[in-house]
């Protein structure tokens, strides 16, 4: 079977072509052209993850909601259950931008932030 994975890591967006064995192994990795782009199709194949960026609402602030995303990249299986729990929390201002809004986000060891003052 073959994969084709579109590397977003730098400018040059390499289709990297992934021939994977039975077990969905990768058997052969090609078309990157620097390391990051095999590292970026290996992780996207095998564990494949994003950065949730959403909102939040928020009390006393001049905005009503405040944007916050995750200080890393989460599996991308969890973003649904992350936007479910940032849909139920509220904050007061005032916030300032990297101020940590939920510590440990979904126990993944990643957290909550704001992505403006508020």
């Amino acid at each position: 079977m073959v994969k084709h994975i579109t590397c977003t890591v730098c400018p040059l967006s390499c289709d990297v072509v992934l021939e994977l064995g039975e077990n969905d192994e990768i058997l052969n990795l090609t078309g990157n052209k620097c390391a990051r782009g095999k590292n970026y199709a290996t992780k996207e194949h095998t564990a494949p993850e994003r950065t949730l960026t959403t909102i939040v609402k928020a009390r006393g602030g001049i905005h009503p909601l405040l944007p916050v995303r995750t200080n890393q990249p989460i599996p991308k299986g969890m973003l649904k259950e992350g936007m479910l729990a940032t849909s139920k929390i509220v904050v007061d201002a005032p916030v300032t931008m990297g101020d940590v809004i939920v510590e440990n986000f979904l126990n993944l060891g990643v957290d909550l932030v704001a992505s403006r003052d508020l």
